[in-house]
């Protein structure tokens, strides 16, 4: 499946979601914003945008879709989309439809997601010209995980995150997704988190030698979030979903992100049976969604 699509009226571009593959924080930085170290891997689960031209003057957005999401200037593709035209110095009258299949609040990326996937789009779609790097610049403004999106399918990302080193490596995965209706709060989850030197010298260590053998699935496999702690303290529904699902599947479950999202990566040969096991226990026990996702090819 390709990420752009020409239609009649516009661009129709897809946004997928991500998974962190893993998670270290380093520490605090001046700014207030945490140093992170992160795998992180888009997966084909997406939102969908169409930009078309507008009948009106300015930027008009339409979220549809049955996740939630807002209107307006409070929206990231909203801001995208004003950024980069500011940047190109026009003002075209500019309609975009957002389909929201990705709830938002997580550990998905999909607001960043969607806000990479605008940039990408309008600047095609107007023939703005806009540079990669300025694309880069406007995205590091908008979010932590923008850059990311931009890039792909996966990369070790650091800084707030916004530092991309894509990973040439093939890495092809099935997991499930165990998605709560909880949206958990990122800030929250980071003034709430406590910083441990000695843990993330251990797994820092750990996870960049498998990088630097291209062992992905070794560290993936290491279900590293040292965010964890401090989300379950916050959302204590979140680890007692993980310990459930954990013994139904007898595979470890990982946290995207700060949340509240959970994962479980899955092989070839058993994935109907954790599927069905995993969506068994889901229905019965939590009030989640389950569902089957593959790594990204974009």
């Amino acid at each position: 499946m390709e990420q752009f699509r020409q239609t009649e009226t516009g661009l129709y571009v897809l946004a997928p979601a991500k998974i962190n593959l893993s998670l270290l924080v380093a520490g605090k930085r001046l700014d207030g914003y945490h140093e992170l170290e992160t795998i992180m891997a888009k997966v084909d689960y997406y939102d969908e945008l169409l930009v078309e031209w507008g009948t009106k003057p300015g930027i008009e957005l339409i979220c549809n879709g049955p996740y939630w999401a807002p209107d307006g200037q409070d929206n990231l593709v909203w801001k995208a989309c004003r950024l980069l035209l500011e940047k190109a110095d026009k003002n075209p009258p500019i309609k975009v439809t957002l389909n929201k299949n990705i709830p938002a609040g997580t550990g998905l990326g999909s607001g960043s997601s969607d806000a990479a996937a605008a940039l990408m789009a309008l600047n095609r779609f107007a023939n703005l010209g806009i540079s990669n790097t300025d694309i880069h610049s406007i995205a590091a403004i908008l979010g932590s995980d923008v850059n990311f999106f931009l890039e792909g399918p996966l990369a070790f990302c650091s800084g707030r995150g916004e530092k991309i080193n894509p990973l040439n490596v093939v890495f092809p995965f099935q997991a499930i997704l165990i998605i709560p209706d909880i949206s958990t709060s990122t800030k929250k989850v980071y003034e709430n988190y406590t910083h441990n030197p000695d843990i993330y010298g251990q797994l820092s260590a750990k996870i960049n030698a498998f990088l630097d053998q291209n062992k992905v699935d070794f560290a993936a496999k290491m279900c590293a979030n040292m965010l964890e702690q401090s989300c379950f303290q916050l959302y204590p529904e979140l680890a007692d979903i993980k310990k459930r699902v954990e013994e139904s599947v007898r595979r470890s479950v990982c946290l995207s992100g700060s949340g509240s999202t959970l994962y479980c990566l899955i092989d070839g040969n058993d994935k109907i049976q954790i599927r069905d096991r995993c969506r068994d226990t889901v229905k019965r026990d939590t009030n989640c969604l389950c569902k089957l996702v593959s790594s990204n090819g974009w």
